[in-house]
């Protein structure tokens, strides 16, 4: 199969890329820079709106990655660059995908559990109704954005992603190094929400999402079992052997990081992937201990 990858720079496009090549798949890259094109790359400007659609003949498969990083403090000028970096580069792909004589049989788009918006203990899946907030309304445009090849016809599938873990990137990268130092903590109530995935059960899910035709619309990228933050810190604390008794109050957070600190750290989604296990997709890491443990031996 020929599949085709943006964001293949990023933590889950880089392993993606591995896991696909190493399954015998080609795989090419989608580059801003000048491509290097006895690597598989092939040169686009979303920006521009330039990307040569012959390079996509005889492709199978698009796996849409590339989106700017939303984890700093948001501006009204970064929320312009964080919607921006989604939404037209999504829409572009689709419409250049639906013009094509041979259109690819797949499209996968990433999205993120902030779909969902801030929603207390309510269980969420993929049927569930989106939340408000900046970032759920990113991941509507942002599916929205899909919608030309959706109706010519090809499977679309949008990754509503979770917290990854892996210590080369995301989450567990950053807390690694205070939690290693014993400065560790329950972050605002330590009630909220955390749903997450390992790494390595991303790109399997991503992996079996292309080879899965049933599978299309919304899938929820998370771990079945989603865990409050007091028992994430509990757990990280546990395996590294540190204590975790230094809180990290909310009005900190709101004062650090603003808006962004509301939705992303002191807010959560209890999201659960139906649409996977229902499917017969089988996690490597289901529990969060087990995840953490095959994270940090990477």
């Amino acid at each position: 199969m020929r599949v085709l990858i943006s964001g293949s720079s990023g933590l889950i496009g880089q392993a993606l890329t591995e896991r696909l090549r190493s399954a015998g798949d080609a795989v090419c890259t989608l580059v801003r820079r000048k491509p290097k094109e006895s690597a598989g790359e092939i040169g686009w400007d979303p920006k521009a709106g330039v990307l040569d659609s012959s390079r996509l003949d005889g492709i199978d498969a698009v796996v849409h990655l590339a989106g700017k990083p939303i984890t700093s403090r948001w501006t009204e000028e970064s929320k312009r660059a964080i919607r921006n970096s989604r939404v037209p580069a999504t829409k572009m792909l689709a419409e250049v995908m639906a013009q094509l004589p041979r259109k690819p049989k797949l499209f996968i788009v990433a999205s993120a559990v902030g779909f969902y918006g801030s929603r207390g203990d309510e269980p969420l899946d993929e049927s569930s109704a989106p939340g408000t907030g900046f970032l759920a309304g990113v991941c509507r445009e942002w599916e929205d954005a899909a919608a030309p090849a959706r109706d010519a016809g090809i499977r679309t599938v949008h990754l509503r992603t979770g917290l990854v873990l892996s210590r080369k990137g995301g989450l567990l990268a950053r807390v690694l190094p205070p939690f290693k130092m014993g400065a560790g903590g329950v972050v605002g109530t330590g009630r909220q929400w955390l749903s997450w995935i390992s790494l390595a059960d991303a790109t399997a899910a991503i992996q079996y999402a292309i080879d899965t035709a049933e599978l299309s619309g919304p899938v929820n990228l998370t771990a079945p079992q989603p865990v409050p933050n007091a028992e994430f810190v509990h757990t990280l604390g546990k395996i590294l052997g540190r204590p975790t008794l230094v809180p990290v109050p909310a009005f900190a957070v709101r004062l650090l990081f603003g808006e962004m600190g509301d939705e992303l750290v002191l807010s959560g989604q209890k999201v659960l992937p139906k649409k996977l296990l229902a499917t017969g997709f089988s996690f490597a890491h289901p529990d969060l201990e087990s995840a953490i443990r095959w994270a940090l031996a990477q």
